[in-house]
């Protein structure tokens, strides 16, 4: 008999992570310009789609088939998730603390990992990269960066990262945001800046309640994807929801401080997203620390992702658009160090704890590597498939000048966010 509890408890986490890409939806669109909205969202939607299939086709196979016994790879073994209503029937997928809920959760539950990693890409290109050579690009990357990289984490017993290096990623700091945030920063200096950028043209928000609805919605689904990330209706769980509020809150606080101090007045677009930095930096670590910690981290990660954005972006003339790299593998690097630093010993899924209890660097230099393998897998996989999609779209990821200066929206989609009537609506 599976436990009905901890079914529950997954199916709802679940639908919490599936609501995180409408919700990054919203917020890339509000940040975008009034004539990328729909360009801006559209693109996160489209990746339900893509993901939605391609995850059942494959994806799921390629992450998490096999015997576990694969450092780097899943199999082939349950391509098109074949054998899932079988196992559901007659068998159960038995977690670590011996509650058991039915496999196919797991499947639904990944599956809204992937959709939203890949949502975050197309914040760093938004406003200037073609939209089918977009779609190509997040199939393909799906497929063959994150599909293995979720796998050379979370994948088993002999998994390279997780297990082998024996870094810890509670809900995805490698995994999700290093990986799609790093993925940004490649297509960024594959396509160029925009048209405006670095000529003293100020980017502003086009619509701030969409930015907050949009926040609003990843805050509460964040809940699902940390304390789902136990797998498990149990003390863990609660933890690492709980340390998603404090650090959320901390990184809020903290960049209204950085801003006042900055420019002399905090802003609610800067809030919101020191509340997503603060998301981000405990991710990787929400069911290591303690709530305590949780608040340091946060406290920590948004002077940085603040610096990461409004200095070091300019300083190096990259045109991550929507700040994707600035804060999610920013903030998932910053995450992942601390974790090496926080982590209870009695918590760790390895045999060595933070820093700061044990006086041993083994979890923290396990971190640090875990990342750079991270970082060069992600990099160099990010500049073949963009190379490879470039080629196939005639030599040009990015669409004209003249399409760019008119909208992606009238461009891409002979659409307006805000369309202008001359008779009744």
């Amino acid at each position: 008999m599976f436990d009905t509890g901890s079914t529950s408890f997954m199916l709802v986490c679940t639908m919490l992570v599936l609501l995180m890409t409408p919700g990054v939806a919203f917020f890339y669109g509000g940040l975008a310009r009034r004539k990328n909205v729909v360009n801006t969202m559209f693109m996160s939607m489209a990746i339900i789609g893509i993901v939605g299939v391609l995850w059942i086709i494959a994806g799921w196979s390629f992450a998490y088939g096999g015997n576990g016994t694969n450092p780097f790879f899943g199999g082939f073994d349950q391509i098109g998730c074949t054998g899932l209503v079988r196992d559901m029937l007659f068998e159960a997928d038995i977690a670590a603390d011996g509650t058991a809920y039915p496999a196919i959760i797991d499947v639904v539950f990944q599956a809204a990992f992937a959709m939203i990693t890949c949502a975050i890409i197309w914040g760093a290109v938004a406003g200037r990269m073609k939209f089918g050579a977009m779609l190509l690009f997040v199939s393909i990357w799906m497929l063959v960066i994150y599909c293995p990289l979720a796998h050379m984490v979370w994948g088993g017993e002999d998994s390279f990262i997780g297990e082998q290096i024996g870094a810890l990623d509670f809900a995805g700091g490698d995994v999700v945001h290093i990986s799609s945030g790093f993925t940004g920063l490649i297509l960024c200096l594959l396509l160029g800046s925009r048209k405006e950028f670095g000529i003293g043209a100020a980017h502003r928000p086009h619509n701030i309640p969409l930015v907050v609805l949009g926040v609003t919605l990843l805050w509460f689904g964040w809940f699902g994807f940390n304390g789902g990330s136990e797998f498990a209706a149990d003390g863990i769980a609660a933890l690492a929801i709980l340390n998603t509020v404090v650090a959320s809150g901390a990184g809020l606080l903290s960049w209204m401080l950085v801003e006042r101090i900055k420019v002399g007045k905090p802003t609610l677009v800067g809030a919101v997203t020191g509340l997503i930095a603060g998301l981000v930096v405990i991710t990787p670590a929400a069911g290591f620390v303690e709530p305590w910690a949780a608040i340091v981290m946060g406290l920590i990660v948004s002077p940085i992702c603040y610096f990461a954005m409004s200095y070091l972006k300019n300083k190096i003339g990259y045109d991550d658009a929507l700040d994707a790299f600035g804060c999610h593998a920013v903030g998932g690097i910053v995450g992942g160090i601390l974790t090496g630093i926080f982590c209870v010993p009695e918590l760790s899924w390895t045999a060595f704890g933070g820093l700061i209890y044990t006086g041993d660097p083994t979890l923290l230099g396990a971190q640090v590597l875990g990342i750079v393998v991270t970082l060069v897998f992600v990099g160099i996989g990010a500049v073949v498939i963009g190379l490879l999609v470039k080629a196939l779209f005639g030599g040009s990821l990015r669409v004209s000048k003249e399409q760019e200066a008119a909208g992606m929206d009238i461009s891409e989609h002979s659409e307006s966010a805000y369309p202008a009537f001359n008779g009744l609506d």
